[in-house]
Formats: structure tokens, C-alpha cells, sequence
């Protein structure tokens, strides 16, 4: 790892950070922003309950089946290219699905925009590797992490803005064509800004599948140095591959194909549980599914090929414990807005508007914490992961309290606004160091894999986090009511991540260790 990087970012590095994280923005928003828009667009298509179910779970999917690909296709092809097509289908299953004249079509539509945000999101991560270093990648990912937490937080809000301004029947729709404009704008903003060098892969590979380390030209330039100087790195790389110095790169398509079925398959029966029990029968396939693919993986490297997921990437401590950290940390955290949306709307008829501003300050907290954790975390370490997820106990236990009181009528509930304040500084102090300490010792070869490998945990993590702890709190509400309901929900999500916090310990603790 490098320590001697400018702190200061250059204008190319800003402009690689702007391009990238709006409509990373976008396609995170497009997750939270439907919650309060679905009883508008049902009345307004006439859709089933079913129906209406896939407007959450095609997009979830779609998202969660193609993160490791995208990312390994960004190492391959170039992140460029694969941030571009991921862009290109965004933006056309946003405009389908904000001109449907059905549900059948919605769906669809849904489903493209999931494959778009999938294919966009871990070039974001490969980007952000390959052209910043030491304290600059990690305001980057501070950044990176702001724009995670916020766009959870507001979509909400948006959502409730757009259905108050523009009524049921435009509201739904604005609330997907937005997303256009933006997506437009991205594309051409990509051609313009980007550096050639990140249309192209970085570094190269040998035909055995082994990273060659960058040159120290390459490396100046990953720093932030001009985009003239990575365009020329590009160009040798280019070059190289054109005399034949370079191998054809190598996607392993049975491998890919493996990895999205188990997936699909660990992901469908949490997203699908009004399907009836047998929808659990595919978990077990699931898991026998990811078995395959590792020793699919272990083989097809001894052939000779490229892995689309070089399995010693797990042998590294640092990413596999931040990986399992990330996704406990989101199995449990996502819940808390989906549950209080229940709880207030559901449960105390009030409106989607007042769901989305009690969060709001959280998302303000969020983004702050996450850009200041970004100056810091190279300096303190994982400990500051480790305060985050005490902050966010902390924050939930007297969410707790706030709702017993609420409950007993000696308190407002909008003493949450407080409360889950302390979540979105934690979620800032969590995600985004997290991101960083976990990928620091990530070859850039495979920084696009790693990350959709990172991503896709916290998508399996939301989809299990969000069905186990809906199911309990409808178990407890049905037998004590909405304010037990929420209680006994949230004391899950405490618990959760306090697991998680055990897991970011255990990797201080080693590391210590290491260091000695």
C-alpha cells in the first residue's frame, strides 16, 4: 500500500468521482424510492399483489446475479466499458419502466434497470482502485460511502415529494424517469472525462492468469497523475495486446453462470416467501450451487485459466473478514427503515412523507460521517470500523427506548429524528472505511471482482436481513401488537451487529498480531 499519495485529488480524479457516483446514486435510490411509490402504482395499473411484489424482487435480483461478473468483466474488458453498458441498460429500463402501460412491462423493465445497476456498480470500485492511492482512496471511498448511505435515506423522501407534488399517477412515473436525464448525462460526462487508460484493462495479465504488477509510469498515473499519462499506459497496454504480448481475455463463462444461479437461488426464497414453503427448497440447491463454483473455480485455475474469481483472494484476512462484516452489517441495518416504514405507516397511519423525513437526518449524519471517516481511517485503522458499529448499537437501543415511550404516550416518535442520527453516523464510520481496509491489499487486477464480491454480500445480506426480521416482527405484532412488533425487530438488528462488530475485533486482533 502506498502512503505517499497527494492528499489533494486532481481535477481528472474529481471528475472520475462525479461521473461514477451520481448514478451509483441513482441505482441505489431506485431501491428505496419504489417502498413508497408502490400503493400509487398499484392503484394506477391496476397491479396484483404479486405483481407488485416483482417491482421489488426483479430489480433485487437482477442487481444481485450480475455484481461479481460486471466486476470481473471491468478487470478484463476495461471498467469503462462495462460502466457504460451498465449505464445504457439503467437508463432504458428506467424509461420502460416509467412509460409502462402494464405491470407485465413494468416488471421488465425493472429487471433491465437490475442488470444496469449491477453491471455499473463494481467498475465504480475497480475505478476508484485503480486511480487512487493511499488517503485519496480513502476519501474516495468516503465518498463511495456517503453516497450509499444517503441515497437509502432519501429515496423516501423523494418518493413521498414526488407522489405529493405530481399525484398517483405521475408520481410513480417521475420517480423512475429521473433517472434518465442522469443517466444520459453520465454517458457523455464517461467519454469526455474518463482517462483513456479506463476504457482499457489495468493492469495486463499473463496468459497463466497471473497480475503483472503495474509499471511505475502506471502506477504515477493510477495515483492521479494527468490523463495524458494514463492514456499513454493505456496505449502501451493497447498496444500490447494488438502484437499478441497479451492474452485473450478470459471470462470463465461456467463459472460466471454458476455463480449467478447460487445467487439467484440463496436470494429467491427470502425475496419470494409468498410463494408458498417450497420456495426454501432452492436454498439448499444454492448452497450446493456455491460448493460447485468453488471447486469449479479451484479447477479451471490449475487448467491454466483465469478465474472469474481467484479463490486466494479469501486467504487474504483483511478482505474476507471486511467482507463478512459488510454483509452482517447490512443483513441487519437495511431492515431498520423497512420496519419503522411498517411501524408508522401500518401501524400509526402516518404519511409516506413522514416516513422519509425522519430519516433524513440520519442521511445528512451519513454523509457527513462518511467523508470525515474517509481522512482518518488510513490513520486509525479498523478500530474505527469497530466505534461505528458500537455507535449503531447504541443508536438502536435507544431508538428502543424512544418507541416503548412512544408507546406508553411520554414521548414523541419524533424523538427518532435524534436517535437514528446516531445510525447514520455510524453507517458512515462503517461502510466506507470498511470498503477501504478491505480492499487495500486487493491486486488491481482483480479490484472489480473483489468489489462485486463485497457488493454482492451486502445484497444477499439485505435480502436475508430483511425477510428474517420482517417475519419476526409480523410474528410479534400479531400476537402483542405494532409496538412489541418493532421492539423485538430492532433488538435483531442490535443483535446482528454485534456480530458483526465481533468479526471487524477478531480481524484488529489478527492483524495486531500480524503486525508483531
Amino acid at each position: 500500500m502506498q502512503t505517499d499519495a497527494p492528499e489533494a485529488m486532481t481535477d481528472t480524479q474529481k471528475r472520475i468521482l462525479l461521473v461514477v457516483l451520481v448514478p451509483l446514486f441513482m441505482s441505489l435510490l431506485s431501491v428505496s424510492i419504489v417502498n413508497v411509490v408502490l400503493p400509487a402504482l398499484q392503484g394506477s395499473l391496476g397491479a396484483s399483489t404479486t405483481a407488485l411484489q416483482w417491482v421489488l424482487t426483479g430489480y433485487t435480483l437482477s442487481f444481485g446475479m450480475v455484481l461479481v461478473a460486471a466486476g470481473r468483466a471491468g478487470d478484463l474488458f476495461g471498467p469503462g466499458r462495462i460502466f457504460f453498458v451498465g449505464l445504457v441498460l439503467f437508463a432504458l429500463g428506467s424509461l420502460g419502466a416509467g412509460l409502462a402501460p402494464d405491470p407485465l412491462f413494468l416488471n421488465i423493465a425493472r429487471v433491465v434497470m437490475g442488470f444496469g445497476s449491477g453491471l455499473l456498480s463494481p467498475p465504480t470500485v475497480g475505478l476508484i482502485q485503480q486511480y487512487f492511492r493511499g488517503g485519496q482512496r480513502a476519501r474516495a471511498f468516503g465518498a463511495f460511502g456517503s453516497v450509499v448511505g444517503v441515497s437509502v435515506a432519501i429515496g423516501p423522501v423523494l418518493g413521498g415529494v414526488f407522489i405529493a407534488l405530481l399525484g398517483d399517477a405521475w408520481g410513480w412515473r417521475v420517480a423512475f424517469l429521473v433517472n434518465v436525464p442522469i443517466a444520459i448525462a453520465a454517458m457523455i460526462t464517461a467519454f469526455v472525462w474518463f482517462p483513456r487508460s479506463a476504457w482499457f484493462p489495468f493492469p495486463s495479465e499473463t496468459p497463466g492468469g497471473q497480475a503483472v504488477a503495474p509499471t511505475a509510469g502506471a502506477t504515477e498515473a493510477g495515483a492521479g497523475g494527468t490523463a495524458g499519462a494514463r492514456g499513454t499506459s493505456a496505449g502501451s497496454g493497447a498496444s500490447a495486446a494488438a502484437s499478441g504480448r497479451k492474452a485473450r481475455p478470459d471470462f470463465d463463462p461456467i463459472g460466471t453462470v454458476i455463480l449467478a444461479a447460487a445467487t439467484l437461488a440463496v436470494m429467491m426464497p427470502f425475496l419470494e416467501r409468498s410463494a408458498g414453503a417450497w420456495i426454501y427448497a432452492l436454498l439448499p440447491v444454492g448452497v450446493v450451487l456455491v460448493v460447485v463454483w468453488v471447486w469449479w473455480e479451484s479447477r479451471y485455475k490449475r487448467r491454466g485459466g483465469t478465474p472469474m474469481v481467484d479463490l486466494v483472494l479469501f486467504r487474504t484476512r483483511s478482505f474476507a473478514n471486511g467482507a463478512l462484516l459488510v454483509a452482517l452489517y447490512f443483513m441487519g441495518a437495511t431492515s431498520i427503515w423497512v420496519i419503522l416504514a411498517l411501524y408508522m405507516q401500518s401501524g400509526h397511519g402516518m404519511s409516506a412523507l413522514a416516513v422519509g423525513l425522519i430519516g433524513l437526518p440520519s442521511a445528512i449524519a451519513s454523509a457527513v460521517s462518511a467523508m470525515a471517516s474517509g481522512r482518518y481511517v488510513m490513520r486509525i485503522g479498523r478500530p474505527l470500523v469497530l466505534l461505528g458499529v458500537v455507535v449503531a448499537v447504541l443508536g438502536m437501543a435507544s431508538s428502543i427506548l424512544v418507541i416503548v415511550l412512544f408507546e406508553h404516550g411520554r414521548a414523541s416518535i419524533w424523538w427518532l429524528l435524534l436517535t437514528l442520527t446516531f445510525i447514520g453516523l455510524a453507517q458512515g464510520m462503517v461502510i466506507s472505511p470498511n470498503q477501504t481496509l478491505t480492499l487495500v491489499k486487493v491486486p488491481i487486477a482483480y479490484a472489480g471482482s473483489a468489489g462485486g464480491i463485497m457488493q454482492t454480500g451486502q445484497r444477499v445480506g439485505t435480502a436475508i436481513g430483511i425477510a428474517v426480521i420482517s417475519a419476526l416482527f409480523f410474528v410479534v405484532q400479531g400476537h402483542a401488537g405494532w409496538g412489541a412488533g418493532i421492539v423485538y425487530a430492532y433488538v435483531a438488528v442490535a443483535a446482528i451487529m454485534v456480530l458483526a462488530g465481533i468479526v471487524g475485533f477478531v480481524d484488529w486482533r489478527q492483524g495486531r498480531r500480524a503486525d508483531h
